[in-house]
């Protein structure tokens, strides 16, 4: 793709995708710190806007290719991790009698370095194997429809994202971080919620691949 010859359309189209992407995975990442329950599935509240990050993954694949989509989330990934360790950061910094929300910053920006590290380790590995079953399918099963190159990516990359994301943030890393480990049956059970949730919204979101040009 030659940049140069982009029309106005097609610039706006790359920016949104490659925006929206770091933007959804850097809110995915501050949620993930926080465990909701949901109709009894107790799961991480950067699931729902995460599993997005998947079908904006794929719609950033059709339109670009494979290399863009591969730039994208390690870029993300790396991204995430400067903002951890900036948000870190700031809570070391003291602040002025006057602003008496200290605390409440601290403890809302103060993100679980186990939990942080753990969602981008499980982030990347995850995206990264979307790209490659997704160029996989789209070589080998071309006459398939293009929401099936989503849906078997994502059936594949994201309970992987979610068993490592769990395994590692509730029962490895705290060990690492100072924390309590909450054991194999917890990250299971959490990972297991996450799962459904996540088969919920790429079913929604699937249609989101018709929005963008294929770029052959």
């Amino acid at each position: 793709m030659s940049l140069s010859n982009l029309n106005k359309k097609e610039i706006w189209t790359i920016v949104l995708l490659v925006g929206s992407y770091l933007v959804f995975q850097a809110l995915a990442d501050i949620g993930a710190t926080k465990i909701v329950r949901i109709y009894g599935f107790a799961i991480p509240a950067g699931t729902f806007i995460f599993t997005l990050t998947f079908t904006l993954r794929d719609m950033l694949h059709k339109r670009l290719g494979k290399e863009w989509a591969r730039a994208t989330i390690l870029t993300a990934g790396g991204l995430n991790l400067i903002m951890a360790f900036y948000l870190q950061l700031m809570t070391f910094l003291p602040s002025p009698k006057f602003f008496a929300l200290e605390g409440a910053w601290n403890s809302i920006f103060g993100l679980v370095p186990s939990i942080t590290i753990a969602s981008i380790i499980a982030e990347v590995v995850s995206e990264l194997l979307d790209t490659e079953i997704y160029q996989l399918w789209k070589s080998r099963f071309a006459k398939f429809p293009q929401w099936s190159r989503v849906l078997v990516s994502n059936a594949v990359s994201l309970p992987v994202d979610s068993l490592i994301f769990a395994v590692l943030a509730f029962t490895t890393l705290p060990l690492i971080f100072g924390g309590e480990s909450l054991g194999i049956s917890t990250a299971l059970g959490l990972t297991l919620g996450q799962i459904v949730w996540k088969a919920i919204v790429t079913g929604v979101s699937l249609p989101g691949i018709y929005l963008v040009k294929d770029r052959d």
